[in-house]
């Protein structure tokens, strides 16, 4: 399928969700769930993000951290699915699981916590603290007397 049928499937979820677009997103993912052309459409253009991100991220061995144990999944009716739905399903969850990893916020990524400031660096920010202070007593006392 196309983007112009994704597109399509878009239109219609926002005018089954009164322009709502949390809404619309809702319907777009469960119609994903069960539509591989939408997801296929959906996700074309991503592909290649996507598997260049997974494929750094195991080779890099960020992969190899234990992850928390998902959700019990809900028993779904059983019914045939091809290897071609099953990898756009498994898809699908990866992308709209609200505990799934965040591009570059996963466990390797660098913490924005400063760290303390050495002896050295105190020191020196004292000394300037002390020089500016002198100045300004000096530049005080100057434009006093004037």
């Amino acid at each position: 399928m196309s983007l112009a049928y994704a597109e399509q499937r878009i239109k219609e979820a926002l005018t089954l969700a009164k322009g709502n677009q949390a809404r619309a997103r809702q319907h777009i993912i469960a119609w994903a769930q069960e539509d591989p052309d939408l997801l296929r459409a959906l996700t074309k253009h991503h592909l290649t993000g996507i598997a260049a991100y997974h494929v750094e991220r195991v080779a890099s061995g960020r992969a190899a951290k234990p992850k928390a144990a998902p959700p019990p999944a809900k028993p779904a009716a059983p019914k045939a699915r091809t290897e071609e739905d099953a990898f756009g399903a498994e898809l699908l969850k990866a992308v709209a699981s609200s505990s799934s990893a965040i591009f570059g916020l996963e466990g390797g990524a660098a913490s924005s916590k400063r760290g303390q400031a050495s002896q050295q660096h105190i020191n020196a920010i004292k000394k300037m603290a002390t020089k500016n202070k002198n100045l300004d007593l000096r530049n005080f006392k100057r434009n006093k007397d004037q």
